[in-house]
């Protein structure tokens, strides 16, 4: 009897102390024995485009350990959704980390206090007004020269400095769901986009981002765009590709004309008519007789006049050759 009043105390215990794991997560995966570092904190980098939401940073892990992925500012899967971050709960003597997940309010996160609008519960750095998110600029860092749906609420900022722990739990934070959260608990959830997964194994593959390397100090806290979500995306062809490529485009194959076609077209042979003319004037000294004269002149006109065409006919399929060259080749 005795034992079965301990062992009922003892439920109730866990149960009031650790109703954080209220949430029945299917997700829960990891479970460790090394607490996670705490949150570091850092500046939030503006945001890139309108549209936006930040998904705080948080400590991952792998066989390796613990590393870092960086706070960044993503497109949610459809207007209207928000960002509940993950979280590490403490329970049995095991750290178990529960996913986060895109759906229409903001669920329990464990109270941990990622900052930049997540203060332990809730957001309070912007909200969706129809298709349109509003940027609370009291919380949220946003280039109003760029972004102009945009409000100012100072009621909401969190100056308190609270518990910098990363998980949930004992020796950590002791944070109970709201009714709220208990009911967005129950809301159709959608898990995190491929943007966000790429990004954390662009985290997971930089040992800088790791704990063991940085000693709870990441090199890199936070960034404005997901790290490695748009991958090979940016351009379809790698770069001994694009260098494969400009060099065929640019470089110009030689080409020559036939032996044949060159001899004709540069050599000259003289007449035999003119040949004998020229012997016959220096052997008598006088020129031949006007008859004589015209008739050889006449044939060597002929003769000429046919070489020259042959010639012309041969270079212009040498020029042939290089407006083929040239067009083939010159252009990209």
């Amino acid at each position: 009897m005795r034992k079965t009043i301990l062992l009922i105390t003892l439920f109730l215990f866990t149960l009031s102390t650790n109703r954080a794991f209220a949430q029945v997560d299917a997700d829960v995966s990891a479970h460790i024995t090394l607490a996670p570092p705490e949150i570091p904190e850092y500046v939030q980098p503006p945001c890139p485009v309108e549209g936006y939401l930040w998904s705080p940073g948080y400590w991952a892990y792998s066989p390796e350990g613990y590393y870092w992925v960086p706070g960044v500012w993503v497109s949610p899967p459809q207007p209207g959704y928000l960002w509940t971050p993950g979280y590490w709960g403490f329970l049995g003597g095991y750290y178990g980390w529960h996913h986060g997940y895109w759906g229409s309010h903001i669920g329990y996160y464990g109270g941990v206090r990622y900052g930049h609008g997540y203060w332990g519960s809730g957001f309070f750095g912007g909200e969706w007004r129809g298709n349109s998110f509003h940027y609370n600029t009291a919380v949220c860092n946003v280039n109003t020269t760029v972004i102009h749906n945009t409000y100012v609420n100072n009621s909401v900022v969190n100056h308190s400095t609270g518990s910098s722990a990363s998980f949930n739990g004992q020796g950590g934070i002791a944070a109970d769901p709201t009714p709220a959260e208990q009911k967005a608990m129950s809301e159709k959830h959608v898990p995190a986009t491929s943007e966000q997964q790429a990004h954390q194994q662009a985290a997971s593959k930089d040992k800088k981002q790791f704990a063991s390397v940085n000693k709870g100090k990441p090199a890199t806290a936070a960034m404005s765009a997901a790290k490695g979500a748009k991958g090979k995306s940016e351009s379809s062809a790698s770069p001994k590709e694009k260098k494969s490529s400009k060099s065929a485009a640019t470089k110009t194959p030689k080409t020559s004309e036939p032996k044949a076609t060159k001899s004709r077209a540069t050599k000259t042979t003289k007449p035999r008519s003119e040949s004998r003319a020229k012997s016959s004037t220096r052997s008598t000294g006088r020129p031949s007789s006007s008859h004589s004269s015209g008739s050889h002149a006449s044939a060597s006109h002929t003769r000429s006049s046919g070489g020259s065409h042959s010639s012309g006919s041969h270079s212009s399929g040498g020029h042939s050759s290089g407006s083929h060259s040239g067009g083939g080749h010159g252009k990209r």
